[in-house]
């Protein structure tokens, strides 16, 4: 059986993932509540292989390093998801790797993911790395687009469009969640949407 691939992202309301100076936000961007937080810890405490970028795990170890209490970095679900195997595709990174079970894939995103698809008894997963999962969209390997929208709009200081530079998608709405009053979780089936030129 082919494990299913859930491409997990965090976004403000207008679509980036992250924000540059001189925006204040902090992580979360200042909306993180219990339910939050409860929510992400259950979704990792399931048995799952992580599927990172190079560009996003060495961003997660340099995060994690300099973490101190109390800290985002240092939420209950960002242990759990760093305590699950994880397969970094990446051509520059070499072991050893600063994670407890983080094996380097080399060759192309869409040929790694396809075999651990094939391969993998767990459930896959990857939180941010854009653009590795704008490839796997485009290829049709990622099975739920899991989109938490956070209530602020970074129209000044936004940076990284989630979803900039991914293929036309038709979404079916599987599941939608609100969070602690004010944010949504909204888990998609995507299905890249072929134009009559593209054949």
């Amino acid at each position: 059986m082919t494990a299913t691939y859930t491409y997990d992202v965090f976004t403000s309301l207008d679509g980036f993932g992250s924000f540059r100076a001189p925006g204040d936000w902090g992580g979360y961007w200042g909306k993180q509540g219990p339910e939050l937080l409860e929510r992400r810890r259950a979704l990792y405490a399931a048995p799952t292989r992580m599927v990172f970028g190079a560009t996003t795990f060495r961003e997660f170890v340099a995060m994690l390093g300099a973490a101190t209490v109390p800290s985002e970095a240092l939420d209950a679900w960002v242990g759990l998801m760093r305590a699950q195997p994880a397969t970094v595709v990446s051509s520059s990174l070499a072991g050893p790797l600063d994670w407890p079970d983080a094996t380097v894939a080399t060759g192309a995103a869409v040929d790694v993911v396809a075999r651990l698809k094939e391969e993998s008894d767990v459930p896959l997963r990857s939180h941010g790395s854009l653009s590795l999962n704008r490839a796997l969209l485009a290829a049709g390997l990622v099975d739920r687009v899991q989109v938490t929208v956070f209530p602020v709009v970074t129209g000044v200081t936004g940076t990284d469009p989630v979803l900039g530079g991914a293929p036309d998608l038709d979404l079916d709405l599987l599941d939608s969640r609100v969070l602690d009053g004010r944010t949504l979780e909204l888990t998609y089936r995507p299905h890249v949407r072929r134009t009559a030129a593209a054949g």
